[in-house]
């Protein structure tokens, strides 16, 4: 049985190499443009091309989304766009604009990939999109568990679904609520996060006050605990959203849906749930996160109301970039210091150290680091590989 894709975003090489070195199967990835993601470093030609060669070396693939909304002053680059990318060997394209599906099936030999934002939660958009010749359609965020099975019962193409990651206000991303408030359209990858702030709430034409300020922000998705269910559903892709994260979040994230899929595989009928796999994740997030649309929930239970706080995370101490004679080389992500119990982890490991001495660039030792992006060396009496990183212990 060919087993079921683990789909990770990138926002640039190093994270690919993360993804990819951490247990995706593939990513996704922004090109120089069209990709809806303005703010992000996104991929030049040439680091697409390594990225391809880098994934590929590794059995990986490589999907790049040009997923725009598209305008008419824009026609005219795309044919040419879509030779270019299909010449640094990518695997697809993620695609929601119908000109850009037919160009890229006319055109290029590129397989086409249905991105959620043409938000399709039916069979016969399934149908209508396999007819046309793409090989995968990614579903709306906004489809219950009930109406996936219909999907696939009734549909041939591949079917992707996201686990895990930010939600929507909109249907599946398509918001004009970033442009209307800040001139930054979030269909051409300017998004603001309008769901994010805070507003004042009016009834009856009286401001409603209460302790905290009034939000719509919705709860992140996560669906760890549903992963048999659905690759026993025949889903083909799970994918990860956030081409905005950091390379821990993304190590994290995938290599936690890495362990969940492969153990399940290992032993379908003894596998059994692991609850300290959501404590892994809930201490990569800064929002609550639950299944949302796949349970059928459609409640309060799926947003925030009255505000919540977002703490940027500080599990994140440092990242691995060699090891040498029992010590190993360390950049620096959050301040840690000596005598502080750590965990180290790549992809296959991961084990508990006390910090018991630091060394600077300078040879000096040291107590605390402190400095951004500070190299320090650490004495490690067991292996460890280029990538690894640390955390606090919990």
């Amino acid at each position: 049985m060919k087993k079921i894709e683990l789909l990770s975003p990138a926002g640039d090489l190093e994270r690919l190499k993360i993804a990819c070195l951490y247990g995706a199967d593939a990513v996704y990835i922004g090109g120089p443009i069209f990709g809806l993601r303005a703010n992000a470093n996104n991929f030049t030609f040439e680091e697409i091309k390594e990225g391809c060669k880098f994934a590929h070396e590794l059995g990986k693939k490589v999907h790049v989304t040009v997923n725009i909304a598209l305008h008419n002053k824009e026609l005219k680059y795309i044919k040419e766009y879509l030779k270019k990318l299909e010449e640094c060997g990518i695997d697809a394209i993620i695609v929601s604009d119908p000109y850009i599906i037919d160009t890229a099936l006319k055109e290029t030999k590129i397989p086409v990939h249905v991105s959620t934002q043409a938000s399709t939660l039916n069979y016969e958009s399934v149908d209508f999109f396999e007819k046309q010749g793409v090989s995968r359609v990614v579903l709306g965020r906004e489809t219950s568990k009930e109406e996936i099975k219909e999907i696939l019962d009734k549909t041939n193409v591949e079917i992707e679904c996201f686990i895990h990651g930010a939600m929507c206000s909109s249907y599946s991303g398509r918001c004009v609520l970033s442009n209307f408030f800040t001139n930054r359209d979030a269909n051409r990858g300017g998004c603001a996060q309008i769901c994010r702030w805070d507003f004042d709430l009016y009834g009856d034409d009286k401001n409603i006050t209460s302790e905290k300020p009034f939000t719509f922000c919705t709860k992140d998705l996560s669906m760890i605990n549903h992963i048999p269910e659905m690759i026993d559903m025949g889903i083909s892709s799970l994918k990860i959203e956030g081409r905005m994260r950091s390379i821990y979040y993304i190590a994290t994230v995938v290599s936690t849906y890495r362990k969940v899929i492969d153990s399940y595989y290992d032993d379908p009928n003894n596998y059994k749930y692991d609850q300290k796999l959501k404590k892994v994740l809930d201490a990569v997030a800064n929002r609550d996160s639950i299944a949302q649309f796949f349970d059928g929930n459609y409640d309060e239970s799926t947003q925030y109301y009255n505000g919540r706080m977002e703490l940027s995370n500080q599990d994140f101490l440092g990242v691995v970039i060699d090891y040498n004679d029992k010590y190993a080389i360390i950049e620096q992500r959050n301040y840690f210091k000596k005598g502080d119990t750590i965990e180290i982890f790549g992809p296959n490991n991961c084990l508990t150290y006390k910090v018991d001495e630091i060394i600077d660039e300078d040879g000096n030792t040291i107590d605390v680091v402190r400095h951004p992006r500070q190299i320090v060396k650490i004495p490690i009496d067991f292996k460890v590989n280029k990538y690894d990183m640390l955390r606090i212990k919990r």
